[in-house]
């Protein structure tokens, strides 16, 4: 599954358009970002209410080319830019956490 496809199956707003034809290896989710740095798979999707510039910083370490901010959260313009050089895509849904990863089980990506 691409992030694109990723995208379209959540709704939601995209803030940042990143590679839309990468492929998403499963997903992951977590708020405490030193969690994520430890446990995140390359190639995953990540999930989280989290918007602050040190969000691209873990996604990069980890090589995330999706940030999934829930809840209705907004991505800041510091970290849409960033995501912009590091071509990584932010997309703000309305459901919760918890609710982004029972659609993202539905559609077959293991966390």
């Amino acid at each position: 599954m691409t992030v694109k496809e990723v995208c379209e199956a959540l709704g939601g707003e995209i803030q940042c358009e990143g590679d839309g034809a990468r492929e998403i290896t499963g997903a992951t989710a977590g708020d405490l970002l030193s969690f994520v740095m430890g446990t995140a798979l390359e190639g995953a999707a990540w999930v989280t209410v989290q918007a602050h510039l040190n969000v691209a910083a873990v996604a990069v370490l980890k090589d995330l080319p999706l940030i999934i901010i829930a809840a209705g959260r907004k991505a800041p313009d510091d970290l849409i830019e960033r995501c912009k050089t590091e071509n990584i895509t932010i997309i703000s849904v309305p459901d919760t956490l918890y609710g982004t990863c029972v659609k993202l089980a539905g559609l077959g990506l293991k966390g």
